[in-house]
């Protein structure tokens, strides 16, 4: 039988799940791989972290470097998040000879391009499924399962943390602020969970997943974000009144030689799958000219189904090897340093779509008049209007629904609308996806 010796670098959540399930599901993965997955050595710069496993002494290296440098380590896995000091870390791993397996979106979303490079040139496989949507093996169906396929379009719900939230808020009738505080308690969301609700945390894992769909080298100043915190749960009630629920997609959509690049709340009608997806759960819905449409869901985030996504990229890449070579098997990995570059990133100006706003204004004669007035002066005709409370001369909210518009037109509508005297409040705009 052979062994893969590993080293694991990050004993954080994701990477005490990857140390636990290596040693309670070794025997298992011995049975249905023939490879024996022995871990090394660890190390995290929290020494109490490390002291805190029950593994063997010998198995606690006190630095970095005596997993990096250590010729009998096959796999380095990079659990430790962030750019620096992963990035050199990974390098170094790939220089001296180790394949290396990553969560890291931010890393990839940054650096993607150099590492693969790297890893190319030094005949070594990079393993990245745990870097999205944590047990959904996305990063495998995009690079084999749909190979063949031209994709057209890829929307995901890809942040358990704002899913949750907008969950809650849809369910329940929660506040933002109080869906995040339930949120925090079940240890869902961060202490600082900014990445998460202004739709950073998205845009990273859009960069690794368009970059699969569609070639090219995908920059993050490509996509344009927007988070959540605008939102309210009387957004949400209204847009289910009209079919639609709230969702934070991240959207990739080609058309022609340009590509869309979005990450944003958005309506989808409630009959579509996506808006199913509650909760932490993730899921990616996939368009091809061979498929369809498809979509993936599952467990996005945790201990354990990151961990997972982790041991699936440690025994695929033992398996490629072991029966390719290391030159065939890390070939895949091209997709992602493909030269072509794509023409156009269109840019979030041009948009053409349906819109929710919501206005807060005096409840007065003439308010609705004056709204409709500066959208039609802009191109932009109304479908629904909903005003659910009257309370003449106090501030009430009125809803509605365009057709499709231009989003510059919209943006300019949305600014003159503000500027009204008895609007009091600053315009929601929400974009809509069929």
């Amino acid at each position: 039988m052979k062994n893969i010796n590993i080293g694991i670098v990050g004993l954080g959540t994701v990477g005490g799940g990857a140390v636990q399930a290596l040693i309670e599901k070794r025997k298992m993965i011995e049975a249905k791989t023939g490879f024996s997955l022995n871990l090394l050595k660890v190390f995290d710069k929290d020494a109490t972290k490390v002291k805190s496993l029950k593994l063997l002494k010998s198995k606690k290296a006190k630095s970095v470097n005596e997993v990096l440098d250590n010729d009998e380590i096959d796999i380095v896995v990079e659990l430790i998040g962030g750019v620096h000091p992963a990035r050199e870390i990974i390098l170094k791993a790939i220089a001296n000879g180790k394949h290396v397996v990553t969560a890291n979106k931010a890393l990839l979303a940054e650096c993607g391009n150099e590492i693969f490079t790297k890893a190319l040139k030094e005949g070594r496989c990079v393993g990245f499924e745990a870097s999205v949507c944590g047990a959904i093996p996305i990063i495998k169906t995009l690079k084999q399962s749909f190979a063949a396929n031209k994709i057209s379009a890829l929307y995901g719900i890809v942040n358990g943390t704002s899913n949750f939230v907008l969950s809650k808020m849809a369910e329940d009738d929660y506040s933002l602020k109080k869906a995040l505080s339930e949120a925090k308690k079940r240890g869902i969301a961060e202490s600082d969970p900014t990445v998460d609700l202004e739709g950073i945390d998205s845009s990273h894992k859009l960069a690794i997943l368009a970059t699969l769909c569609f070639g090219g080298i995908i920059k993050l100043k490509d996509i344009y974000v927007e988070g959540i915190k605008q939102v309210e749960a009387q957004d949400i009630v209204y847009a289910r009144a009209w079919g639609h629920d709230v969702k934070l997609l991240a959207i990739a959509k080609k058309h022609g030689n340009s590509l869309q690049l979005r990450v944003h709340p958005t309506l989808i009608p409630l009959k579509h799958l996506l808006s199913n997806v509650k909760y932490e759960d993730n899921a990616v819905f996939v368009k091809g000219d061979m498929i369809g449409e498809s979509m993936l869901y599952g467990k996005g985030a945790g201990r354990m189904p990151a961990a997972s996504s982790v041991l699936s990229d440690i025994v695929d890449i033992a398996r490629k090897v072991n029966s390719l070579g290391v030159e065939s098997a890390c070939a895949s990995d091209n997709l992602w340093v493909k030269k072509e570059e794509l023409n156009k990133i269109s840019q979030i100006g041009d948009l053409m779509s349906r819109y929710y706003i919501r206005i807060s204004a005096i409840d007065r004669p003439g308010v609705l008049a004056g709204v409709s007035t500066i959208l039609a002066k802009n191109g932009i005709s109304i479908a629904n209007v909903s005003q659910k409370e009257r309370k003449k001369d106090q501030v009430v909210p009125i809803a509605m629904f365009t057709h499709d518009a231009k989003e510059s037109s919209m943006m300019r509508a949305l600014k003159a609308i503000d500027k009204l005297s008895y609007i009091k409040k600053k315009s929601v705009r929400i974009r809509m996806e069929r």
